[in-house]
């Protein structure tokens, strides 16, 4: 970083901010950054002060005026739709007399997705924007600061600051260079195989399946994957997250980032998913359905992805956070990091050694989980 003095600001939101100029810090590679996605969580009333999600983004401003570093920051009232849990930290604190929220969070909402959160078009900014965040967390009396799923690269950079490290674990689905979906197969062992070609004809019995993206998404299909995503929304978190408007400013600003894949019976929609493409990896959202049928589920969600990104020459498929029933359908478990700066010395010494015990039983929980996968034993 150069000498010169690096000055950090907070804007009311990611919507306050030039697109192009937020853009050429996030670059391209991953939706879930765009001012596309983020400004849209803003402008639907999913993420904003009312629902605990006040927006927050921090900058620091380069030659002419311009960011030339951003994090996508929120100030959070509690710690619901972040998928790294801290209830039982809030619950301790709290306990010991202390007040956890609020708090900074720099994630993206709702998204359970790894990727930069340090955006800088100069990568000497990153501890100046790590630094930021902390001085965000005094000037405002907040209890921590929060940056969930990170990319790996920014590891170091937190625990060089002083953060506290966690790691936690996904199920991705790598491409070899696969031609096809049997060419994937073919690395399974036999018994396996067998399992997931019985799964596929089972779930699409009567049924046929229609993946719509770019220009040809409409409303009529947003309306009918609303009544999917509400339907999981009120099972998984009580409430959906996310508004209905939000769905129609992703089909306004960002279509052909979008795989939206139905499964339908005589012609109507009765499950639907929504994917978003990056420049290397198919990721998977959200899911609904308004009809049991067997394996549907792992077909819409998770065998159509891997056809898609078999046909788009995608590296990977990210299915989202959990499930380790995806571990016996190809999926295999990697980790995933968050890094946390807690300002109080007594609740920030008890999380380290809570951290350091964690951390060696989720690589051994990898490491037997990745034994235990579908693939032949000589691969």
């Amino acid at each position: 970083m150069s000498d010169r003095e690096v000055v950090a600001r907070v804007a009311a939101g990611v919507s306050r901010i030039d697109s192009a100029a937020w853009d050429a810090c996030a670059g391209t590679d991953n939706p879930f950054l765009s001012h596309a996605f983020l400004s849209a969580l803003e402008k639907s009333g999913s993420a904003t002060a009312r629902t605990g999600w006040q927006p927050a983004p921090i900058l620091i401003d380069g030659p002419k005026g311009r960011p030339a570093a951003l994090a996508p920051a929120y100030v959070k009232s509690h710690s619901q739709g972040e998928y790294v849990f801290d209830h039982a930290w809030a619950d301790a604190y709290g306990r010991a007399g202390g007040r956890y929220y609020p708090k900074l969070q720099i994630a993206v909402p709702f998204t359970p997705v790894p990727g930069r959160r340090l955006l800088c078009r100069d990568p000497s900014l990153s501890p100046a924007l790590i630094a930021a965040a902390e001085q965000v967390v005094a000037n405002n009396r907040l209890s921590s600061a929060h940056a969930t799923f990170i990319a790996e690269d920014e590891v170091p950079l937190f625990e060089q600051a002083g953060w506290l490290i966690r790691i936690d674990s996904q199920f991705h689905w790598h491409n070899q260079g696969f031609g096809s979906f049997d060419e994937f197969l073919a690395t399974l062992s036999s018994r396996k195989r067998k399992a997931i070609r019985k799964e596929r004809a089972t779930a699409l019995d009567g049924l046929t399946v229609e993946r719509v993206t770019g220009a040809d998404i409409s409303e009529r299909h947003w309306d009918a994957f609303w009544v999917f995503y509400q339907d999981t929304g009120a099972r998984k978190w009580g409430r959906p997250y996310l508004t209905r408007a939000f769905f129609s400013l992703l089909g306004e600003r960002m279509a052909d980032r979008l795989l939206l894949v139905f499964a339908l019976h005589d012609g109507e929609p009765i499950a639907g998913a929504l994917n978003l493409i990056g420049a290397d990896a198919l990721y998977g959202r959200y899911w609904g359905s308004v009809a049991e049928v067997p394996n549907l589920h792992f077909e819409i969600c998770y065998y159509q992805a891997i056809d898609f990104a078999i046909a788009h020459g995608l590296q990977r498929v990210e299915a989202g956070a959990q499930g380790a029933h995806k571990l016996s359908r190809g999926y295999r478990p990697v980790p995933t990091y968050s890094a946390h700066y807690l300002a109080d010395p007594a609740l920030r010494r008890a999380v380290a050694h809570y951290l350091e015990a964690e951390r060696r039983a989720v690589f051994e929980d990898i490491a037997a989980l990745d034994q235990m996968g579908p693939f032949r034993k000589e691969l």
